[in-house]
């Protein structure tokens, strides 16, 4: 069994001890690899910098750097691209990203990569030994229909992406389907189910209308009254990750790859349901 985990750079630069601390829970449990986010239209790269640098070391996984192009210029792309390559980084989470201002629709910078199709062109002529690239299940909130959808994820395969990431969902039959549809449109990529182990209800209600994952009834109906207790919230997010990843691992599924958000302990309460185990 395979997993790898997600964490972004704290708020403030005094926060990267803490992250650090999380990234050595996690590497007890041999990821394959712990990827490294940054904000919105580039921002926060000098915190996400930091962080790859201190996680970049022998005694943690490999580290994968996101790189995105919204809000960028090329030269500003490469530049973070290139200091990640002299650190050692060689793999990748290459996205088109949100604007600066999320509620507006993506517009490529006039000086930058048009799509995150170019950025993994470049990345793959350019040294880069795996490239991740997103995928979503329930279609992207401005994909204009399913198989415009798949055809975007086949140009990511040809533009030289060498594993697909999927954004979060909460049923599994919603990942299978997706999986069944792109293997049917000649995606062959390995694609890795993002799973979002639920702590604070509320919050993921926010960020998934944002994103443009639904949310189940039934999910809704095990948070319902728990919105006061943060202890009995994250009890109940854990047991329905581990319900969710157990149930893919019985449909085949071999790689697991956590949105942590910064939190340790749902993600790893899951791998341990899966069978892996600390060293």
């Amino acid at each position: 069994m395979n997993i790898s985990f997600e964490l972004f750079p704290p708020a403030t630069s005094n926060g990267i001890g803490k992250v650090v601390e999380i990234a050595r829970q996690l590497a007890d449990f041999q990821p394959d690899m712990i990827s490294v986010t940054y904000g919105a239209g580039g921002s926060g790269r000098e915190r996400s910098s930091r962080l790859v640098a201190e996680l970049n070391k022998p005694s943690f996984p490999a580290i994968t750097a996101h790189i995105t192009v919204s809000g960028q210029s090329k030269q500003d792309v490469l530049q973070q691209m290139d200091e990640w390559q002299e650190h050692g980084v060689k793999r990748f989470v290459a996205l088109r990203g949100d604007m600066p201002d999320m509620a507006r629709p993506f517009k490529p910078h006039g000086d930058g990569f048009s799509s995150s199709l170019d950025l993994m062109a470049h990345l793959a002529s350019h040294g880069a030994e795996e490239i991740y690239g997103g995928a979503y299940p329930e279609g992207h909130p401005e994909s204009p229909s399913q198989s415009a959808e798949l055809d975007h994820l086949k140009a990511k395969q040809d533009a030289g992406a060498t594993a697909l990431i999927t954004q979060y969902f909460f049923e599994v039959d919603c990942f299978l389907r997706f999986r069944d549809r792109a293997e049917s449109h000649g995606i062959t990529l390995p694609i890795i189910p993002g799973i979002l182990p639920v702590a604070n209800f509320e919050k993921a209600k926010g960020f998934s209308k944002r994103c443009g994952a639904s949310i189940p009834q039934f999910v809704h109906d095990r948070f319902a009254g728990l919105h006061n207790n943060p202890h009995e919230s994250a009890l109940m997010g854990a047991s329905l990750t581990a319900e969710l990843v157990m149930e893919l691992a019985d449909e085949g599924v071999e790689h697991f790859h956590f949105y942590t958000l910064n939190r340790a302990d749902l993600s790893l309460t899951a791998c341990r349901m899966l069978g892996v185990r600390p060293t």
